[in-house]
């Protein structure tokens, strides 16, 4: 399949849909009260232990080295992120005049933060990478006149 035929349409529309859902969830949390926030967060966790779920088979099944070995990488960052959240960052942040809770929810803000702006980088990220996947594509078709591989 030659990739500049557009391979990564499909997967710009799903980040596109994602963006799209992520953006309507928070708009219409912050005008809930506070149970409807707390039931659609467990969803949103729900979903995610789900998509984490789907990474663990892949690293266990797939038969391709390369689709466990960049599973495990994901997998590997999303525990370590949840540690520094949960564990570390309430303690970095901790002043005497301030409590736990006040610690978690300044941890939390500080990391949606970080979170949102690691996304936007991996967004680039992607791009140069599916940028680089027809480019090289391109060489080859230069290379051999055209002739699909």
């Amino acid at each position: 399949m030659k990739l500049s035929q557009g391979i990564f349409s499909i997967k710009l529309y799903e980040l596109e849909q994602q963006y799209a859902e992520m953006l309507s969830r928070l708009q219409i949390c912050q005008q809930e009260d506070h149970q409807k926030l707390s039931a659609e967060l467990q969803r949103v966790k729900d979903e995610y232990r789900s998509k984490e779920l789907v990474l663990q088979n892949s690293i266990k099944n797939s038969r391709s080295k390369a689709v466990a070995t960049l599973s495990d990488a994901q997998l590997h960052y999303l525990h370590q992120a949840r540690e520094i959240l949960q564990r570390e960052l309430p303690e970095y942040l901790h002043s005497e005049g301030s409590s736990r809770i006040e610690d978690q929810a300044e941890a939390a803000s500080l990391y949606a933060e970080y979170a949102v702006d690691f996304a936007v980088q991996s967004a680039r990220y992607a791009l140069i990478a599916a940028m680089t996947a027809i480019d090289l594509q391109m060489t080859l078709e230069e290379q051999t006149g055209g002739k699909p591989s």
